[in-house]
């Protein structure tokens, strides 16, 4: 049986201007962890967005029209709901305190831009380019250890009728996000037609039970024994067209 282990990698607050890559080697190091062929690495979106500085201060926002209607309507900031028009490729309605968006072609809360873990009246946003991101804590940690490893960037969020968040990968380095199951054959024979497995997803969920949502300050989880395949070419891509998606296929004909 297939043995995966999770570690939490504790790092002092993450501000503009840190090297994230550099903590994370540091706090590595400190744990006097080994870094392995396959390892994964799943960080959390907000602190490479803080260590690159894309926040924005809701003092400087004047809201838009648009924006103070949406407030209105949702019972939120006006100033927090313009960054969150700024940030979407799509806004496509909410309930109160937040907005359903697309963002980084995933659907999202608030276009991943939040109040949580940003300085006072702050909010900060995804990072600029998640994947060249993912990269870069790849190739320095690859380079530090002399080992191939994969770096996900992660984030958090609903699904639909269900309480709760499970986690999303935003960008992937060096892995395989999605295993492709079809033409394999179930229990009795029959052959899968369009079973595919969010690998990506699944270890970001598994995860964001050590990162938390609150003051844990575990920006990052590295993962042992994962099943996964290492590529710097991945076979898919983790987005589907809209066409395709059983949510907005239907609600597209509604």
């Amino acid at each position: 049986m297939q043995k995966i282990t999770l570690i939490g990698l504790k790092t002092p607050i993450i501000t503009k201007g840190d090297n994230i890559s550099e903590i994370l080697y540091k706090t590595i190091k400190e744990l006097k962890i080994s870094l392995d062929n396959g390892d994964v690495i799943v960080v959390a979106e907000t602190p490479v967005a803080m260590a690159e500085g894309n926040l924005v201060n809701l003092e400087e926002i004047i809201p838009s029209e648009k924006a103070e209607e949406l407030a209105v309507e949702y019972q939120m900031d006006p100033r927090a709901v313009e960054v969150v028009i700024r940030e979407a490729d799509e806004v496509l309605g909410g309930v109160q305190g937040v907005l359903l968006t697309i963002k980084y072609d995933t659907l999202i809360a608030n276009a991943g831009a939040d109040q949580s873990n940003a300085t006072i009246g702050h909010m900060v946003l995804y990072p600029r380019n998640p994947l060249e991101s993912a990269q870069e804590i790849k190739r320095y940690l690859e380079e530090k250890f002399h080992k191939k490893i994969a770096v996900i960037i992660a984030d958090s969020r609903v699904q639909p009728l269900r309480r709760g968040t499970i986690g999303v990968a935003l960008a992937v380095a060096g892995m395989e996000p999605i295993e492709d199951f079809r033409g394999r054959k179930d229990l009795f024979g029959r052959e899968l037609k369009i079973k595919f497995r969010a690998v990506a997803d699944d270890l970001v969920s598994a995860a964001e039970l050590l990162m938390g949502e609150a003051a844990e300050q575990i920006p990052a989880v590295l993962i042992k024994g994962a099943p996964i395949q290492l590529t710097e070419n991945p076979s898919f891509d983790m987005a589907i067209a809209k066409s395709e998606c059983l949510f907005m296929n239907c609600f597209s004909k509604n």
